[in-house]
């Protein structure tokens, strides 16, 4: 069995649902620490050329909080936010087929920010046929005490991985000799360079999934999925 494990982000990258993809389960964890300035509550899309944010607005708490503690401010406004991709991908080729999955997760009803973004993930993994099992982190019985690759490890062992796919940008986080000590395949997800028309401007890459759906559509960036490569 192919495990992978990461937190939940906010419209992420492409890489992200490559990863959910190449795995056959998935580990979402709810009971980190949200960190300010990372990828849980924003990300990145093309306005007027440029890459700009699109964030939610988070209630003021405790910086020691996990992710299923925290919430969306009450004064977040879907709607803004709506007008904010209408204006950026308005005239995009394939903007009346993805907005309307675009407007379910906006408009979620929901303002535990874990919840929120646990909807968004299984909406946009139903739209791109990712059949991948999900499970949320705080539900497993591990010691959830653990810390980086112990914890890892410890999914791995309940779960009985015996394959552990991790993002690129954990390679300076884990000895592969630990893993394999415990009969678990560690590689890491790369994505392979691809590019496409972002109207008539300088391709920006790695933003938001949204952008990817805007102008590749469903099936294009279904055949992306597997634009990747395990090192």
């Amino acid at each position: 069995m192919t495990l992978g494990i990461m937190q939940p982000y906010f419209f992420p990258y492409i890489g992200y649902f490559q990863l959910l993809n190449a795995v056959d389960q998935y580990v979402i964890y709810d009971n980190i620490q949200y960190t300010k300035k990372g990828w849980v509550n924003r990300n990145r899309i093309l306005q007027n050329g440029m890459d700009v944010y699109l964030t939610l607005s988070i209630e003021k708490a405790s910086d020691f909080l996990d992710i299923k503690e925290r919430f969306l401010s009450e004064s977040f406004d879907r709607s803004r936010m709506i007008r904010q991709i209408k204006d950026a991908y308005g005239k995009a080729p394939f903007y009346s087929e993805i907005f309307p999955l675009i407007e379910r997760v906006v408009f979620y009803e929901e303002r535990n920010l874990f919840l929120y973004l646990y909807h968004s993930i299984l909406e946009i993994c139903s739209y791109l046929d990712i059949k991948t099992s999900i499970k949320i982190s705080s539900e497993i019985d591990i010691d959830h005490s653990l810390r980086g690759q112990a914890k890892v490890l410890a999914f791995c062992s309940y779960l009985k991985a015996d394959n552990y796919i991790n993002a690129i940008g954990g390679v300076e986080l884990y000895d592969k000799s630990e893993f394999h000590v415990r009969n678990v395949n560690l590689k890491f997800l790369q994505v392979e360079p691809f590019s496409y028309k972002q109207y008539s401007n300088e391709f920006v890459p790695y933003l938001s999934i949204i952008d990817v759906l805007m102008f590749n559509g469903r099936l294009a960036t279904i055949e992306l999925l597997d634009k990747y490569r395990l090192i």
